[in-house]
């Protein structure tokens, strides 16, 4: 009898214990929302978030209609730098722009940054999408306003307002303006990757010589794909 009961207290002795309970690994807050308005913040890379933070750069591209395009993002001083790259192909038409933004509101999950590019166009007068399509070198002037949502760690929803004006070069009495309102939404997938689905609506107006102005509906549609490279 005694053996067996000294077997049993070393067998008891040799058991782990268990983990106290205050011991079991818990996790609060995560890593994205720690990093949430730093460089290191991985969300966003093609229009959110509506200016990327100091030192941050994204490189992205998308698809749509009417427009493909790339551009560069790069975080600087409280400022957004870009410069993009499009491709009208309705008109086979090209724009390459340089753009800034600066976020003017940040209230809770909200932020708003008003942004101007300039640049110029490039239209073939290509007529076969577009048969009141015109040939010419423009220059282009970009206004426009993002707003974006932060809903969830690895969600941002985005408003977007658009007004494109493009003034001939080439011929003095061509122009072109568009108004665009919309929005769309940006999910970080991992790997400082971010995809983006955006649609917007509005009005095209346009003339290629004085007195022949024309109006119709305008529409933008994307999917886009980008990432932070650091």
């Amino acid at each position: 009898m005694s053996a067996l009961l000294l077997v049993s207290l070393e067998s008891a002795a040799q058991a782990p214990a268990p983990a106290p309970a205050d011991e079991t690994p818990r996790v609060t807050t995560s890593d994205t929302a720690l990093l949430r308005g730093t460089s290191e913040d991985p969300l966003g890379a093609v229009l959110a978030p509506v200016t990327l933070p100091d030192g941050a750069t994204a490189l992205y591209g998308f698809v749509g209609a009417p427009e493909i395009g790339v551009g560069f993002r790069q975080g600087i001083s409280g400022f957004e730098l870009e410069a993009r790259a499009r491709l009208q192909w309705f008109q086979l038409s090209a724009a390459l722009e340089l753009a800034v933004r600066r976020k003017v509101l940040e209230q809770g999950i909200l932020s708003l940054a008003p942004t101007v590019g300039l640049g110029v166009v490039l239209n073939s007068g290509a007529t076969y999408m577009d048969d009141r399509n015109y040939s010419g070198v423009l220059f282009r002037v970009s206004p426009g306003l993002v707003a974006g949502w932060r809903v969830a760690d690895t969600v941002s929803v985005l408003g977007l307002l658009d007004v494109p004006v493009d003034i001939g070069l080439s011929n003095g009495q061509s122009r072109r303006i568009q108004a665009l309102g919309g929005g769309g939404v940006e999910v970080y997938l991992g790997s400082n990757l971010s995809a983006l689905a955006a649609g917007q609506l509005g009005v095209e107006s346009f003339q290629e010589r004085s007195g022949e102005s024309h109006t119709r509906l305008g529409y933008s549609v994307r999917l886009g794909l980008g990432a932070r490279l650091f």
